[in-house]
């Protein structure tokens, strides 16, 4: 468990220094919005071609794994999404704030994945760690950025314009770019895997520090309902299904250790800068993110023990 805390709390003094930083050595709205974009649109789909394109899957129960990954997405997506009117007017949100509560319980934060599943499984767990690089990245941007255009404040005006920004999503066509290359062994030189490699590596502090620059941090001591509606469907409904759907399907061990960990890490920093960029409610996304990471510290460990012991 010490792992899981060992990934945990590193992320979570990121995310305050990102709050110092704004309010002192970097105050210029201008400087995070060139942050956001570098991190967008260049570094972490650099993690995502790197990361996919090397996993070893031979030994993965791919098909079982994406299946609980994305049988829970989909429970927990459906059942937002029937119940949006019912959610807006019982937590008191707005379109784009929605988009935030949307995000909030679904997406998952990747590295918090690959830490942990690297240091409690090794090669093997980060291996069943890629195959939801590669299966829940599409899916979630893509949901994602529907529920923006829909509901955001700088949503598409039609269908044509949806497609397109899905289609714009870095994160969907860099995961294609990765599971292309490991598919068909495309030979690609060393040089360009170090390249991408330490791109996609600095992705994950400056993704933190924009988040942490957009609290508001006289919000973290009355968070709103709508964080903690958010923070227990991220944090324990998400998991109990992933691992339950994972049982059914005979998954045991390492892939469904990692499928836990998956499903029961807090939301995507990544998230927050895509708020930002189509109109959605990015400071309550930012609230969200730093009260998910602190619970997390409790819940996660509690997780894959549970999980441990089945």
């Amino acid at each position: 468990m010490s792992a899981v805390l060992g990934a945990l709390v590193p992320v979570f003094l990121i995310i305050a220094l990102g709050a110092v930083l704004k309010r002192g050595l970097l105050p210029e709205d201008s400087h995070w919005i060139a942050l956001e974009r570098l991190t967008y649109f260049i570094l972490f789909p650099a993690l995502l071609v790197v990361s996919i394109a090397r996993a070893d899957l031979g030994e993965v129960a791919v098909l079982e794994v994406s299946t609980a990954l994305l049988g829970a997405i989909a429970i927990v997506g459906v059942v937002l999404s029937l119940a949006r009117p019912t959610l807006c007017r019982a937590l008191g949100l707005a379109g784009p704030s929605y988009t935030s509560v949307f995000q909030g319980a679904l997406r998952w934060n990747t590295y918090i994945v690959l830490a942990i599943s690297g240091s409690i499984a090794g090669p093997r767990g980060l291996a069943v760690a890629a195959v939801g690089l590669a299966v829940m990245i599409p899916v979630l941007n893509t949901l994602s950025v529907i529920v923006l255009a829909r509901h955001g404040e700088n949503g598409a005006a039609s269908n044509r314009a949806l497609i397109l920004q899905i289609l714009r999503n870095p994160f969907i066509w860099s995961c294609g770019i990765g599971a292309l290359i490991n598919a068909l062994h495309l030979p690609v030189p060393a040089v360009l895997m170090t390249f991408g490699d330490i791109l996609g590596r600095s992705s994950l502090a400056l993704g933190l520090l924009v988040v942490g620059a957009g609290l508001r941090l006289e919000n973290l001591r009355r968070p709103r309902l709508a964080t903690g509606f958010t923070c227990l469907v991220k944090l324990a409904v998400l998991p109990a299904l992933g691992v339950a759907i994972g049982l059914m399907l005979g998954l045991r061990e390492i892939d469904l250790l990692v499928v836990a960990v998956s499903t029961a890490v807090p939301s995507a920093p990544n998230g927050y800068v895509l708020a930002r960029q189509m109109g959605g409610d990015a400071p309550l996304l930012a609230e969200i993110l730093t009260v998910q990471t602190l619970l997390a510290a409790i819940t996660m460990p509690l997780v894959i023990a549970a999980v441990a012991y089945l």
